[in-house]
């Protein structure tokens, strides 16, 4: 009964030693008071109480040093990028030197599939999931026809088994075996955005590899969700947001991934900017371009500082909580979501998400049985409460309990107004 599920949350958020971090974050509130059960973090992360602090000490550097603020004070924006590098190394499990922010996630994966897509004779197929992020779609999309191919050939979407709601790793393997000579870039997720499934990466690295393809990953919905480590993942690149589990603020700065065995291959191409420059030839002016060593090679324009402190701030609470305590932390409350739901909602509620909690991350992707009507006059139910979700097409919920902020109650109030749904409707 509902009774027992409120009972279990408050004995687990009394025993939750990572609750006090939801204290350093602003909880919105609902209209009729209160704060609202906020699950929203694969979508938007909520802002940290430390951003504004951190926003204020750019605007006093500029303020008091101007132009010098590029090399003096205790963190000269000429060394901005390294240090969110160094901080980022951790979370990303790779190397500094691997690592750059620059740019959003689209134009991210735009400019490192310049480097990484190469057509060659038969070989000019990019492989990617059939229902990927529209941006991902428009991105491949474009690449292909930059060089002269058409999308409707040379854009390979590999969907679920009929009947099935998830791709298996073993399907993109097979297709590798059986197509990979055709194929020169596979480009996959994380974690799908839609259903909340997590992928396997060295798997699929090491498929797309032997196929003899370069391979990258979209990690939007991965970093800062699930433990990562891109350099055992053995993939050639990977991009991200850090908006969403990152808590960066709307529009944030993205992140880039360069594995190291590229940082020496003076023939890969790419597109070139002054900043992306050998910082010792940086300021000499010179026409002919050397790039810096690692990724930071694949840099354009000078970083945006103020748009960076942001994530420099929720790095520090990253680094302070420990990614193998929130992981910890966000599969109990997704554990406890399901427990619930298949306990006293079942019949109203099919959760697409994997059920063996290694394939998934926060994010619960839920469908109303009874359809998609349904499904929206639910969505807008828990809205008009201060339940936030989102609501993806055609007919899914998805539904986030991040570890930083959310508390098994939230959890227990989502549960509790859906069941006050169904009483009220007779669903």
């Amino acid at each position: 009964m509902m009774e027992n599920l409120l009972e279990t949350a408050k004995k687990l958020d009394a025993e939750d030693r990572l609750g006090h971090f939801r204290d350093r974050f602003y909880i919105p509130a609902r209209s009729g008071g209160g704060e609202q059960a906020y699950f929203c973090g694969h979508s938007l992360g909520l802002q940290s109480r430390s951003v504004e602090s951190t926003i204020r000490e750019e605007l006093v550097a500029w303020r008091d040093r101007a132009v010098y603020g590029h090399f003096t004070g205790e963190l000269p924006w000429m060394d901005c990028n390294d240090a969110l590098c160094q901080q980022l190394a951790g979370l990303t499990g790779a190397q500094p030197s691997e690592l750059v922010v620059m740019n959003t996630l689209s134009v991210n994966l735009n400019l490192l599939m310049v480097s990484f897509f190469r057509p060659q004779g038969d070989r000019r197929k990019i492989l990617i999931e059939k229902h990927a992020f529209p941006s991902d779609r428009y991105a491949v999309a474009s690449q292909l026809q930059f060089h002269g191919l058409d999308p409707a050939e040379c854009m390979v979407e590999l969907g679920p088994e009929p009947g099935a709601q998830l791709i298996e790793e073993s399907q993109v393997e097979d297709y590798l075996r059986s197509h990979g000579d055709e194929v020169a870039l596979v480009l996959w997720p994380g974690v799908q955005y839609i259903t909340g499934q997590a992928f396997d990466l060295p798997r699929l690295a090491a498929a797309a590899h032997a196929a003899g393809s370069m391979i990258g990953f979209d990690l939007a919905h991965y970093i800062g969700n699930i433990p990562l480590s891109l350099d055992e993942s053995g993939c050639d690149f990977a991009a991200w947001c850090h908006y969403k589990y990152l808590n960066s603020g709307p529009g944030a700065v993205g992140g880039c991934f360069v594995n190291q065995r590229h940082h020496q291959a003076n023939g890969l191409p790419r597109f070139t900017g002054w900043w992306g420059n050998d910082r010792s030839s940086l300021f000499r002016m010179e026409h002919d371009f050397k790039p810096a060593r690692g990724a930071a090679g694949w840099q354009m324009s000078n970083p945006p500082i103020l748009a960076m402190a942001p994530i420099r701030a929720s790095l520090a609470l990253f680094e302070e909580a420990g990614m193998a305590r929130l992981r910890q932390k966000s599969l109990a409350l997704s554990d406890y979501l399901v427990t619930g739901i298949q306990s006293q909602l079942d019949d109203i509620l099919e959760i697409l998400t994997p059920g063996d909690s290694a394939r998934r991350g926060c994010q619960l992707s839920l469908r109303v049985r009874a359809g998609r009507e349904s499904g929206r006059e639910l969505f807008s139910y828990l809205e008009q409460r201060g339940i936030i979700t989102d609501w993806r097409e055609p007919d899914v919920i998805r539904v986030a309990p991040v570890p930083l902020y959310n508390r098994f109650e939230d959890c227990c109030t989502f549960l509790q107004h859906i069941s006050e749904w169904r009483a009220l409707t007779g669903s």
